[in-house]
């Protein structure tokens, strides 16, 4: 089955001992799909900082240097890396369809998704393609913002996903109130959104299929500065893992994604290094799945 609109990685010269080393370009028998997702058309419409559309070369590249091959209480699942989408930079509309394309190929290939961006609107096309194989979805993301707005942007997904159908709930943890219009706030709890409290890690989860989106300005500026919109008051790193670790873990999640990692803004490639770290843990949450 030919890869629609994805260019391939290589992942040679990668030391035996690292995680990376098992990354395979070929799907046969692989459980993970990775896709890189290289735009920030989005962030841009939406007067926010450039930078994302390098946020899945600097992912690999911090993947490449953590993580050991062979942890001491699991096994990885098997990834294979599909490359990153051909995007077509200024036109969202049509990079928004190859994502969708590409998402379904991988899929058809009986892989689970996971993206790597990218402006945070790459969302929607990803969960969309999901949704058509697994019907309307609930929507579960870590997200500094509701990201509800009516226009084209990064701004955009949730809304998108809500009025198209292929989500039928939202639910968003770590909201920065001081970040969010009181009319994006109506609009998100009158259309089956959900804010969940910021300290409570113990909400249910649902009992159908549900996707998980991961902004990374969720986190704190202080641990995660290289990102699109940096978060005054953020989550820590520790705080994030433990529910993404949860997302892994669940049977009912049916893709994931982490968005809005913008490498020129980052300090030490410590943003892409959390990128990685929160790539494990999914992985790790993954290898448990019981069915």
């Amino acid at each position: 089955m030919t890869l629609q609109h994805l260019n391939s990685v290589n992942w040679n010269h990668i030391p035996a001992s690292k995680f990376a080393s098992l990354i395979r370009t070929n799907p046969a028998d692989c459980q993970i799909a990775l896709i890189g997702l290289p735009d920030d058309t989005g962030v841009q419409l939406n007067n926010g900082r450039s930078g994302a559309k390098e946020g899945p070369s600097a992912f690999r590249k911090a993947l490449a240097k953590y993580g050991v091959a062979e942890p001491a209480e699991w096994s990885w699942p098997t990834v294979f890396d599909a490359g990153d989408v051909d995007v077509v930079p200024g036109d969202l509309h049509e990079t928004h369809r190859r994502v969708t394309d590409a998402v379904q190929t991988v899929l058809d290939l009986g892989l689970f998704p996971i993206g790597i961006g990218g402006g945070h609107d790459l969302t929607f096309p990803f969960v969309r393609a999901v949704a058509k194989q697994f019907g309307s979805l609930n929507g579960i993301y870590f997200d500094a913002h509701l990201d509800v707005r009516e226009t084209d942007g990064s701004g955009m997904p949730f809304r998108k996903l809500l009025e198209t159908g292929a989500a039928k709930s939202m639910r968003v943890h770590g909201l920065d109130p001081n970040s969010n219009s009181q009319e994006h706030v109506h609009w998100f709890k009158t259309h089956g959104g959900h804010i969940a409290n910021n300290l409570d890690h113990d909400d249910p989860w649902p009992t159908t299929n549900t996707f998980v989106s991961l902004d990374l300005d969720v986190i704190d500026q202080s641990h995660a500065p290289g990102v699109s919109a940096h978060n005054a008051c953020g989550w820590t790193s520790t705080q994030t893992e433990a529910w993404v670790l949860k997302a892994g873990q669940n049977p009912l999640v049916r893709c994931f994604d982490i968005m809005e990692l913008s490498p020129p803004y980052d300090r030490d490639e410590r943003t892409a290094r959390i990128a990685a770290r929160m790539f494990l843990t999914f992985l790790r949450g993954y290898s448990e799945r019981t069915q």
